[in-house]
């Protein structure tokens, strides 16, 4: 198999990645990776369920003499559908199956099975306790009363047929592919260790399958882990999603990997530092936020007060729900290190630096 095609990369000793792009986002494109085997070409993720991303990704695979029907399994390093997304028709078309870790499998499965309404529903009982103002509230409250059959994201998402096991060698024949669980960006993400000698000798320990985790040159997004369903607003209270990914942060750095294979941008070296620089970037962001609490802010005041690649004014309405999100979990993060806490007497709660 050779590379033919402008959106396929070659990465040596049976591994390759294909330029899936992701329709009107700014990341572009989803890097697919494929990884030969003894049993057949196995995917890390498929891309995102649209028709323009299904012809790049089955032209990709044609370029390397694979058939879509010649794909043996897939493996999921997290829900979110731009990676998620094409793995139930993958499976349809070959009979292959999908892996994920169990969390993310239970996010999938419970989006599946949740009636029409509720994602709206969550999102405007959310914002309103984070303090959004009406005029980010009236367009949710229109969508709900419009389209009460509004699905939750991934609601079409394929389920899973087998787990990713955290610690274990995964069943692939001819290779040693091991799962690294690493929770912040979902609860359920993995990284995956090809834990074989790097095929042009870079020293380190193999090459590592990061998804979102460990990206080039940005910082995954890290929200809270919440059910839509629950209309008490008690599920996740005690979840500290960017604490997790600090942990997870630092298992990935202990590897000492010789390449990484990020599932956006591009691959890269030196792990370690990208590692590094990430766990600073955080503690400097949360610096700063200590700085702005020196009076009590709601979620909503903070994220319009913190820093992001625009201006607040120019960032879209969904793109401010999940920025809200963001600040959350930085909050959650600064309470847990009791460094911040909620101002006594204060609806919608506001935050203050301790």
């Amino acid at each position: 198999m050779q590379e033919t095609a402008p959106q396929v990369t070659a990465h040596g000793g049976g591994v390759w990645s294909l330029r899936v792009p992701i329709p009107d986002n700014p990341l572009g494109h989803t890097l697919v990776h494929v990884l030969d085997t003894d049993r057949g070409p196995v995917l890390v993720d498929t891309g995102w369920d649209d028709p323009a991303s299904w012809t790049e990704l089955t032209d990709g695979l044609a370029a390397l003499g694979i058939g879509v029907s010649d794909v043996h399994g897939v493996l999921v390093t997290h829900h979110h559908p731009d990676h998620h997304g094409l793995s139930g028709r993958v499976r349809e078309e070959s009979g292959a199956w999908i892996a994920m870790h169990a969390a993310d499998a239970a996010l999938v499965r419970r989006s599946r099975e949740s009636p029409p309404g509720t994602w709206l529903d969550y999102l405007l009982r959310k914002l309103t306790a984070v303090g959004a103002p009406e005029d980010h509230l009236a367009p949710l409250r229109a969508a709900r009363s419009a389209r009460r059959t509004t699905t939750l994201p991934g609601q079409r998402a394929a389920l899973p047929d087998r787990e990713i096991v955290p610690g274990e060698l995964l069943d692939l024949a001819g290779r040693r592919l091991r799962a690294v669980w690493t929770p912040g960006h979902t609860p359920g993400h993995v990284c995956l260790h090809l834990e074989e000698a790097h095929p042009a000798g870079l020293p380190g320990h193999g090459r590592l399958f990061s998804g979102d985790h460990l990206l080039p040159g940005i910082s995954p997004h890290i929200g809270l882990y919440e059910d839509p369903d629950d209309t008490t607003g008690a599920t996740g209270q005690d979840d500290d999603p960017l604490g997790d990914y600090l942990d997870s942060l630092e298992r990935v750095g202990r590897l000492g990997v010789a390449e990484v294979l990020p599932a956006h941008q591009h691959a890269f070296t030196d792990a370690t530092g990208r590692v590094h620089a990430l766990l600073a970037h955080h503690e400097e962001r949360l610096g700063g936020l200590l700085a702005l609490l020196t009076t009590p802010l709601t979620p909503w005041q903070l994220a319009e007060r913190m820093e992001w690649n625009r201006p607040w004014d120019r960032i879209p309405h969904g793109s401010r729900s999940i920025a809200v999100s963001e600040a959350e979990a930085h909050l959650r993060r600064l309470v847990k290190l009791g460094r911040a806490e909620p101002a006594p007497g204060t609806d919608p709660v506001a935050y203050l630096a301790v």
